[in-house]
């Protein structure tokens, strides 16, 4: 009887160290890249540089995705900073409603993978963000294309990565970082 608990809480020991080696490795899948775009010189003044946002460079390569990370009830991305008003550094008006959306508004937009998963359907739904040790709902408006960029659209800034959460001022603001920590944070999102 003692060598069949001596088994069972070897059993059990092990189990847990597979469980807990295997859990950090569902949280870091990635994709791979799909293409490279090269990237184009932007017309004079035509590149919108708000929030830090990058340029596209004439002759780099740009990688390109079409997929995301799988999404869980605590799947790790980047938050990043955007402007959703008419003007701002995210180009044009919102995939999901063709409307601009004010910077005190807390929306997002996902990276493609994340945008484009079973068609859309998370169009105008909250989603829920973690950081800084708070949380914060806001809805998905927009995607952060991580397949095309350096182009009038994408006001001339190259392909979102794959992991990005690109988040309005009042996002920022709910999860009380410092604004001048503003631009890129590790996160965790989920659907609502």
């Amino acid at each position: 009887m003692k060598n069949q608990s001596c088994y069972s809480l070897a059993f059990v020991l092990l189990l847990f160290l597979f469980l807990v080696t295997k859990w950090p490795s569902v949280e870091a899948q990635s994709c791979r890249p799909s293409g490279e775009l090269k990237g184009t010189n932007p017309p004079p003044g035509q590149c919108n540089t708000e929030n830090d946002s990058e340029c596209c460079v004439k002759g780099q390569l740009y990688k390109t995705y079409t997929c995301s990370p799988q999404v869980s009830s605590r799947t790790k991305a980047k938050l990043t900073l955007n402007s959703f008003e008419e003007g701002g550094d995210g180009g044009g008006a919102s995939e999901c409603d063709n409307q601009y959306h004010s910077d005190d508004t807390p929306v997002v937009a996902l990276s493609t993978g994340w945008f484009k998963f079973n068609n859309m359907q998370r169009c105008l739904k909250d989603i829920n963000i973690y950081g800084n040790g708070r949380s914060v709902r806001a809805m998905v408006v927009d995607e952060c294309d991580s397949t095309v960029g350096c182009d009038d659209e994408h006001a001339y800034q190259p392909p979102c990565p794959y992991n990005i959460v690109d988040a309005s001022k009042a996002v920022w603001r709910a999860l009380q970082v410092p604004e001048s920590n503003w631009g890129d944070l590790d996160i965790y999102w989920s659907d609502v």
